[in-house]
């Protein structure tokens, strides 16, 4: 276990995560299948070589998995109740195959539940590419334990 307890967060606190993932065409292919989202722009290169884009694009929502996957070891490994909110979503800048993407996270509120048997923890996750372009930002609201 390796993530934070409730007490351990705190407002204002920037985590810049170590764990980076260079994302694979076979990565965005299998996430599409999975999901079964067929969206040509995502799939398509023909399709895509005739869009404003000219290539491929990443599947949004596994940009924002991979966002939140990186952020897993250094803020809730283990300390997790669960996952309560995913807001204010944005991807102002495209993902591409081949693309390395990075991920910080900061805490933006804290409080302890209405019992005070666990705490709830808002953060805003950033993934940035190898050009340190922000691909995509959203809040993550978490139920966590608290230290026994």
């Amino acid at each position: 276990m390796t993530g934070l307890y409730y007490e351990e967060f705190e407002v204002g606190d920037r985590i810049e995560h170590e764990k980076r993932r260079t994302i694979s065409e076979a990565d965005n292919q299998q996430f599409c299948d999975m999901t079964m989202n067929q969206q040509p722009l995502h799939l398509d290169s023909e399709f895509a070589a005739d869009t404003e884009f000219g290539e491929r694009v990443v599947n949004g929502l596994y940009t924002m998995s991979l966002a939140v996957g990186l952020t897993i070891p250094d803020t809730t490994d283990g300390t997790i109740v669960a996952n309560l909110s995913y807001d204010d979503v944005e991807h102002p800048n495209p993902v591409f195959h081949g693309d390395t993407i990075r991920a910080e996270t900061e805490v933006l509120d804290k409080r302890e539940t209405s019992d005070g048997d666990r705490g709830i923890v808002t953060m805003r996750v950033e993934a940035f590419n190898q050009e340190d372009e922000l691909v995509c930002s959203l809040e993550r609201t978490a139920l966590s334990l608290k230290r026994d």
